[in-house]
């Protein structure tokens, strides 16, 4: 039983052989993907609250000590990304800020805001007005929470980590993978594309890893929303002092992510945290966001790699390199989509069902942002 499932209501058909099948794969089950890509983006972190207190994140500050970024911020951060030529502005924060951040709250008091989620709706069209594609991260959420922000996010996205209760969850207010799922199964009632993935090296078992993947799965086989699933390795850092995966673990880990997932949905492994080059032939076809002009805020001991570094890796591996959008192309609708398309549609997105009007208004509008997103998608020329 997948801890806190019952909770929120998750049933999900996942049997000890379908776990014994999937742990049972190897790299050599697997092949390279024809082609890799990335997005181009800048990383706003709107707050660096949260109600968590993982033993592996230093993203979060405590009470006293968190900060929250100004519209005035995130409009002058989402300037210059659109003037580099990025597309999406990634918008990250802890989990569901409670009443331990009183600064916080009273901040999102004074400019009109009883909720982080009201006030990240703002944040993301100023992205928009500035140019640029919005994807939230803002973790656990309610339906009515997202349903506040997705109508102006073009993608969205929680990790779900893992499936199990592990010591790296500690502290009085502890991760719960029931409401993790949730918030996965809330984004496909809304249709809203979406983002996760699993960490690896935080005390789970090879069997949970398994159960992670094929929990993904299920829930992306009911409503067809899953974009791509991230395999990030746990980084050593100030707050992190266990273990890092070693290259066989990443390699036989992500080969698992490969065929537990259905094609349409890419296997992402982040270029500052893993070892990309040795894990292309197990399946891997994203590098992820990465940004030209700001630091990853969630890990900033790894810096982002150059796009020539990641030129690199596809070169070395005889594969073209393209740059993407946030939301991938199988959730426009066919007069947004480009003529070569060959991918699966999402299911409902040839009757204009996954991409709201905002994004859509962006991508079509003439002027330079809507021609940055066309050409890119057109394109996919680094």
């Amino acid at each position: 039983m997948i801890p806190g499932a019952s909770d929120y209501d998750i049933s999900l058909s996942i049997d000890d052989e379908a776990i014994d099948r999937l742990c049972a794969v190897t790299p050599e089950d697997v092949g390279s993907a024809p082609e890799l890509s990335f997005a181009r983006n800048v990383f706003v972190p709107l707050t660096t609250a949260c109600r968590y207190t993982c033993t592996y994140c230093t993203y979060f500050d405590g009470p006293g000590n968190a900060s929250l970024l100004s519209l005035e911020e995130v409009r002058d951060i989402c300037r210059t990304g659109a003037d580099a030529g990025c597309t999406e502005a990634l918008f990250t924060f802890g989990d569901d800020p409670d009443e331990r951040y009183t600064e916080i709250h009273d901040q999102l008091a004074e400019w009109g805001h009883d909720s982080i989620h009201t006030y990240l709706r703002e944040a993301c069209e100023v992205a928009l007005e500035e140019g640029l594609l919005p994807h939230s991260n803002p973790g656990d959420q309610t339906r009515e929470q997202m349903e506040a922000v997705a109508d102006v996010n073009a993608s969205m996205g929680v990790m779900l980590e893992t499936t199990a209760d592990v010591d790296a969850h500690a502290g009085p207010r502890q991760k719960s993978p029931g409401q993790r799922l949730h918030t996965i199964r809330t984004a496909g009632e809304l249709d809203v594309a979406f983002t996760t993935g699993i960490l690896v090296g935080i005390g789970e078992s090879w069997d949970d890893r398994a159960e992670s993947l094929l929990a993904i799965r299920e829930l992306h086989e009911r409503y067809d929303h899953i974009q791509e699933v991230i395999i990030q390795p746990v980084s050593r850092n100030e707050r992190w002092s266990g273990n890092t995966p070693d290259l066989e673990t990443m390699r036989r880990v992500t080969a698992m992510a490969r065929v537990a997932l259905p094609a349409e949905i890419s296997v992402q492994v982040p270029p500052n945290l893993a070892p990309a080059r040795d894990l292309l032939d197990c399946g891997v076809d994203d590098l992820g966001g990465v940004s030209p002009i700001t630091d990853d805020h969630i890990n900033p001991d790894y810096a982002w790699p150059a796009l020539r570094e990641l030129e690199d890796i596809a070169s070395e591996a005889g594969v073209p390199l393209r740059e993407r959008l946030p939301v991938y192309e199988r959730f426009f609708e066919p007069s947004l989509r480009t003529s070569d398309f060959d991918g699966v549609p999402a299911a409902g997105a040839d009757e204009g069902g996954w991409i709201s009007p905002a994004i859509r208004d962006a991508f079509e509008a003439d002027d330079e942002a809507g021609r940055r997103y066309r050409s890119v998608l057109r394109e996919g020329a680094p």
